[in-house]
C-alpha cells in the first residue's frame, strides 16, 4: 500500500515539475529577448557615436548583457576575427549552431541581426538594428500578452495531469 502512495506522489511531482519547467522556459525566453534588446540598443548607440569595428562592437555588447546572448555575441566576435565565413550572416549562423535549445523566434531575430550587421553603410546598419529592435519588442509584447494566465495554466495542467495519472495507476 505504501508503494502505491510513493508512486502516486512521484507521478504527481514529476508531472507538476514538467508543468513548472515549461513555465520557466517561457520566462527564460522573455529574459533572452530583454537581453537581446539591451544588446541591440547598446550596438546602435555605439555605432552611431563611435563607429566601433564589428568584432569589438560584438564583444562590447556582450559585456553589456548576460546569459546566452553574451555567449553568442562573444562567439560571433571570434568568428568575425578569424574570418572563416565570408560574411556576418554566415558567422552568426556558426555562432548560434551550438544553441539548439533556442526558440524559433529568438533564432530568427539573431539571424536577422546577422543579416543586418556589416552589410550596409552606417545609416543602413543603424536602420537594420532599429528594425531588429522593433521585431524584438513585438515578440516581447506577444510573450507578455496573457503571460500570467498562461504560466498558471502550464503549472496547473502539470499538477492535474499528475493527479489524474496517480489516480489511474492507484
Amino acid at each position: 500500500m505504501i508503494y502505491k502512495w510513493i508512486g502516486a506522489v512521484l507521478v504527481l511531482v514529476s508531472c507538476g515539475g514538467f508543468g513548472f519547467a515549461i513555465a520557466s522556459g517561457y520566462r527564460r525566453e522573455e529574459q533572452r529577448l530583454r537581453q537581446l534588446l539591451r544588446a541591440l540598443q547598446y550596438m546602435e548607440c555605439e555605432l552611431q557615436y563611435h563607429l566601433t569595428p564589428l568584432p569589438d562592437l560584438c564583444r562590447q555588447a556582450a559585456m553589456e548583457t548576460g546569459g546566452c546572448v553574451r555567449d553568442v555575441l562573444n562567439k560571433l566576435a571570434r568568428e568575425l576575427e578569424s574570418q572563416i565565413a565570408p560574411d556576418v550572416s554566415s558567422c552568426m549562423r556558426a555562432a548560434i549552431e551550438d544553441y539548439q535549445d533556442f526558440p524559433k523566434r529568438f533564432r530568427r531575430l539573431m539571424l536577422q541581426l546577422g543579416r543586418t550587421l556589416g552589410r550596409f553603410d552606417l545609416a543602413g546598419q543603424i536602420q537594420g538594428l532599429q528594425a531588429v529592435q522593433a521585431s524584438c519588442i513585438q515578440e516581447q509584447k506577444a510573450l507578455e500578452q496573457n503571460r500570467d494566465m498562461r504560466l498558471r495554466s502550464y503549472r496547473t495542467l502539470g499538477l492535474c495531469a499528475g493527479a489524474a495519472l496517480a489516480i489511474l495507476f492507484a
